[in-house]
């Protein structure tokens, strides 16, 4: 492995050589994310790494992208699901404010989450969170590794 996969993630995951893909869906990569105070946060990355945003992309690619993202939607929002029954939904976002590179992201939301935040873009927790070695992406989440893949494999199988 050549460096920290985090300072080129699309690249990492185009030599395999990031931990956290899930599977390659036709677009790009889906992958669980770094943290997991939101448990089963994923997300999706454009296999084309100069891409910055969705307008980049030729409109057929752009299609498929989206359509990816709504396959990793719907598979996080399976597994969410059946493992927790205070899932509430799941939020799609595609911002790019932060990294310069196509990706998506899809926040599992929960019943149990503070009441002040329940409501709002998931941008407003505390900083902590986003640093906490509590909700570092682990092997205690490999069951939602491994559910969000195989949902995948499934969703996908069914054409």
């Amino acid at each position: 492995m050549t460096g920290d996969w985090r300072m080129d993630r699309i690249g990492a995951a185009l030599r395999g050589e990031n931990p956290t893909v899930l599977r390659r869906l036709e677009s790009g990569f889906a992958v669980i994310g770094d943290v997991q105070f939101l448990p089963g946060y994923s997300v999706l990355l454009a296999d084309e790494p100069g891409i910055q945003r969705l307008s980049d992309l030729p409109k057929a690619r752009r299609l498929s992208f989206l359509s990816d993202m709504d396959q990793l939607g719907e598979a996080v929002e399976y597994v969410c699901r059946r493992l927790d029954p205070d899932f509430r939904r799941v939020n799609l976002e595609i911002l790019g404010n932060t990294d310069p590179f196509l990706h998506a992201h899809v926040w599992p939301r929960f019943e149990w989450e503070p009441a002040e935040l329940v409501g709002k873009p998931v941008w407003l927790y505390p900083g902590d969170r986003w640093s906490d070695k509590e909700f570092r992406l682990g092997p205690q989440h490999d069951v939602l590794r491994d559910g969000i893949g195989n949902e995948l494999d499934r969703l996908r199988s069914m054409g």
